[in-house]
């Protein structure tokens, strides 16, 4: 499977903005975009004139980072969106949100994204008492995912365990530290998502 194999701190520098790829990394001082707050490249710093177009792709493209979705599934998640009724933006925040690997990221069993999506394709995670391997399985209202039993004393999930409450939850989801269990009470509304996307200007990218 394709993927992205480049430094993650270049990404959010692209971006001019820390979108969380690292972990505890992102947090310290030792985060470039503290000492490099431009994007990298040999013309980084250079001013570029900020067109209709040049925004809309950035914040396409700072979705597609945030969430770890590379370009074809992202366009089928627009597709998707655009064929439900409702607005546009919202649906496709909640379909990106609704990823097993976003929820286990958003629970505090992870770090980052990143690790929450080799947690799951490792297959220590159930839903609905089924182990699932694919990050991008995407959860319902009412599922119960958790951490495999054999698996709660791996280090990450002590860890977690040990963190929890450190990092705060989304209203939709209700997290059971003690037992590694997360319970999807509902698909997340736009006003609950706090992720830093205008997602509008991605809407009228694709629509053009």
């Amino acid at each position: 499977m394709a993927r992205y194999t480049g430094a993650d701190c270049r990404r959010c520098r692209r971006e001019k903005m820390k979108l969380f790829l690292k972990g505890s990394k992102c947090e310290s001082p030792k985060c470039p975009i503290e000492v490099r707050p431009y994007p990298p490249g040999q013309h980084g710093r250079g001013r570029t004139k900020d067109s209709e177009y040049l925004l809309q792709l950035r914040e396409k493209q700072k979705a597609k980072r945030i969430y770890g979705v590379l370009e074809k599934q992202f366009g089928g998640y627009y597709v998707e969106a655009n064929r439900k009724q409702g607005k546009t933006g919202d649906i496709l925040l909640q379909i990106l949100e609704s990823r097993l690997d976003n929820v286990i990221y958003r629970a505090g069993f992870a770090k980052s994204r990143d690790m929450a999506r080799q947690v799951v394709r490792h297959g220590h995670v159930l839903v609905n008492g089924v182990k699932v391997d694919i990050p991008s399985y995407r959860v319902s209202e009412n599922d119960i995912v958790e951490v495999r039993e054999k698996s709660r004393e791996l280090t990450p999930f002590v860890v977690a365990r040990a963190e929890a409450g450190s990092r705060g939850i989304p209203a939709w989801l209700e997290v059971l530290s003690s037992q590694m269990r997360i319970l999807v009470h509902a698909l997340p509304a736009r006003q609950v998502i706090d992720t830093p996307v205008q997602e509008q200007l991605i809407v009228e990218l694709y629509s053009k």
